[in-house]
């Protein structure tokens, strides 16, 4: 019987302390705990410890990761409308085209490539922002995908994108054609808002649970 719900986006040691002691025996998740299998179960180790706290709890979590990912209110469209784009579709969809991976949008006017890097800084709270090669030309068309994207950077320049967003990309993804930039907002910052859509969503469904974020959500990358 769920009896309280504490959601965050990933599943830490602290996050289960912090639901025991708020008395939430559920815990909701973007990020699985176990992300690509486990091995072995040790205190010494994030996802063992957190695992161990848990199943001593009684506390259980679920991990709503790909759901999040392939529908238009879920993590890519947050971020499309976190920039305002509009004309929003599926980057790399699938059946029928109302689920898939990514998000696609336009500006309702283009604008100069440096206005636009301030936006995306501002739009995720970026104090630096990796990017390739800014254009020479306005953006009109952006593409993204939360958490890491790197294998729709084709999709993106297919479907026109002047501009890729996602998490994740390494040195060589850096290398574009002229008249297409990509940029690493961060995989962490790519996708918190789901927690703040998932929460909503728990809310309005079942009112009758203490439903509650966590008091920190936790980014394992620190930048100096």
């Amino acid at each position: 019987e769920v009896k309280g719900i504490l959601l965050g986006l990933d599943c830490t040691p602290a996050l289960v302390d912090e639901a025991i002691s708020c008395g939430a025996n559920l815990i909701v998740t973007h990020h699985p705990l176990i992300f690509g299998g486990i091995k072995k179960i040790s205190e010494k180790d994030p996802v063992g410890a957190a695992i161990i706290k848990a199943i001593r709890a009684g506390v259980a979590v679920y991990s709503s990761h790909t759901p999040s990912d392939k529908v238009m209110a879920g993590v890519s469209g947050a971020m499309a409308r976190k920039l305002g784009l509009e004309n929003l579709e599926i980057l790399e969809a699938e059946g029928d085209g109302s689920t898939g991976l990514g998000m696609i949008g336009d500006f309702r006017e283009p604008m100069d490539c440096g206005d636009f890097i301030i936006k995306v800084k501002e739009a995720f709270h970026l104090k630096t922002l990796r990017c390739s090669a800014p254009l020479e030309g306005k953006v009109a068309r952006v593409a993204m995908c939360g958490g890491a994207g790197s294998s729709l950077i084709g999709e993106a320049m297919a479907k026109g994108a002047d501009a890729y967003l996602c998490g994740d990309l390494s040195y060589h993804h850096f290398f574009t054609p002229k008249g297409f930039m990509i940029m690493d907002v961060g995989h962490y910052e790519s996708e918190i808002e789901i927690v703040t859509i998932l929460f909503a969503l728990i809310r309005k469904n079942f009112p009758t649970f203490a439903v509650r974020i966590v008091d920190n959500n936790y980014n394992p990358i620190f930048y100096f």
